[in-house]
């Protein structure tokens, strides 16, 4: 006799409302394969109610005041911090990625909305003087930002808590609809942050005790947060009602998102292959020692499966022989294992067939005649911190983005051809610059082809509030909070005459 699967559908959300589709959706713990959670896909018939209703709402929506706007990112934010522990677990769980990253995680998202709550209420216009020529005299600007209109938003499964709250913030910041796509793979926070978002939707739901149409909310229908199949998000990214489409995903799909809608206003967060110098000014064993360990630590911190982690690092070469014991000893140093474990550095990728194919590439490059100097052994979807030397020019793990915790050391003989190195990318996401010259940071900036240049420090550092994107193959557009409002607005323009300047 058969038994039915007892654990419960976790249901998407409908323009606010609590939905199931016909088919389901199993979340598998990338560490162990046990059974996270269960969901569904959205029927094609949902979608297009959810389309329809971010359409339908868009008016309404931009037409919120700042008050209610600010209040409902203020709200989900403290809510994410009532249930910090549970969210990250819950990333852990669908994700892999360790439980220390997991929180830190959830805490960036808790900032993010409380962020785009702060950036809703001071998200004014501006005032311009056009008194400047004697034809204009008597006559002002008032410069406000608009909404484009509705927003598809779609996230990847490496973070996928904050890179939703990315997309999601800012929209309800700026008072434009948005429906979110979560990976296939991550689907399962998405959704919790959903419910949260529910709690400050009209109608409530009768969890919150406030009448339906209290108008102390967001409208219904103003944000969706539906699971696709990869295969039917053409469909979305087609659709005249959704003219912003706002995509963090691999560079090919990115790609052919741009070139199917050219008249939409697409922003694209895609892949990198970051790397860092190692100035001939940072000198000193302390230096050396730290720098390793940031190196270390952030070309693995989520199995390498961030597009600004560390993938390639450039030496001076009077300082190479100093620098990669120390980087070797780092990245020992890591312990890899079970993520629910505070004590784990190093989780598994998002499958074996993710780990499977980083092992290829590390095999191709050894065959190719780079030396594995730890790491290189795979155990499922676990793949150990690796740190290659003498890596060929041309090799997948030096030129792509490897998605993995790979890292590529090579000795450069000074810092312009260290610059130089890191420009010979198709990619151009961030750098990291060890430097205590302020010229060299200058210099860097000015010659780098990236998008942030972090100087001192790792390129993996970024600050939810700053502008965040890059440069060739990395993508167009910029995210952070204030960045994605301006790249989900249109400035609208009022001259007022006859005025007493």
């Amino acid at each position: 006799m058969d038994h039915p699967d007892p654990t419960p559908r976790t249901p998407f959300w409908l323009a606010g409302e609590p939905a199931h589709g016909d088919a389901p959706l199993a979340v598998h713990h990338p560490y162990d394969g046990r059974l996270v959670g269960r969901t569904s896909y959205a029927t094609p018939d949902q979608v297009e109610r959810a389309v329809a209703a971010a359409h339908r709402v868009a008016p309404v929506a931009a037409a919120l005041p700042a008050y209610r706007r600010a209040a409902a990112l203020d709200h989900i934010s403290a809510r994410l911090a009532q249930r910090a522990d549970e969210i990250a677990r819950l990333i852990t769980a669908e994700n892999g990625k360790p439980i220390k990253w997991a929180r830190a995680e959830v805490a960036r998202a808790v900032s993010t909305f409380r962020w785009a709550a702060e950036e809703a209420r001071r998200f004014s216009g501006d005032l311009q003087r056009l008194d400047t020529d004697p034809a204009a005299a008597g006559r002002m600007a008032v410069v406000r930002r608009v909404p484009r209109g509705p927003v598809l938003g779609i996230s990847p499964f490496n973070f996928p808590l904050n890179l939703v709250a990315h997309k999601v913030a800012p929209a309800i910041a700026v008072g434009a609809p948005i429906i979110v796509k979560p990976a296939p793979a991550t689907p399962l926070t998405a959704l919790l942050l959903g419910d949260l978002i529910a709690e400050v939707t009209e109608p409530h739901g009768p969890h919150t005790g406030a009448p339906a149409g209290s108008g102390t909310g967001l409208p219904a229908g103003m944000v969706s947060v539906l699971p696709v199949p990869n295969d039917r998000a053409g469909d979305l990214v087609a659709d005249p009602r959704l003219p912003v489409v706002s995509f963090t995903g691999s560079g090919p799909v990115g790609a052919l998102i741009r070139r199917s809608v050219p008249d939409k206003h697409v922003t694209l967060e895609l892949g990198g292959n970051a790397a860092a110098v190692i100035c001939e000014d940072w000198t000193g064993d302390e230096e050396l020692t730290r720098a390793a360990q940031r190196i270390a630590t952030f070309s693995n911190y989520q199995a390498g499966q961030s597009c600004i982690a560390v993938q390639r690092v450039y030496v001076h070469e009077w300082l190479y022989d100093g620098f990669l014991p120390r980087l070797v000893a780092a990245v020992q140093a890591l312990r890899a294992g079970d993520p629910a474990d505070d004590a784990t550095d190093v989780g598994p990728l998002i499958s074996e067939d993710a780990a499977i194919r980083v092992e290829s590439w590390v095999e191709e490059a050894v065959a190719a005649g780079a030396t594995i100097e730890v790491g290189g052994r795979r155990d499922g979807a676990t793949y150990p911190p690796t740190v290659l030397t003498g890596v060929p020019a041309g090799a997948k793990v030096l030129t792509e983005e490897v998605f993995g915790p790979v890292l590529v050391v090579d000795r450069v003989e000074n810092d312009e051809a260290g610059f130089a190195a890191v420009n010979d990318s198709a990619y151009g996401l961030q750098a990291g610059v060890f430097t205590h010259n302020l010229q060299t940071a200058f210099t860097a900036h000015r010659t780098l082809a990236v998008g942030g240049v972090i100087v001192g420090d790792v390129p993996s550092y970024r600050a939810d509030q700053m502008p965040y994107g890059g440069v060739k193959g990395s993508g167009v557009g910029r995210e952070g909070v204030r960045s994605a409002m301006d790249d989900y607005t249109d400035p609208r323009v009022m001259v007022l005459t006859g005025l007493d300047l």
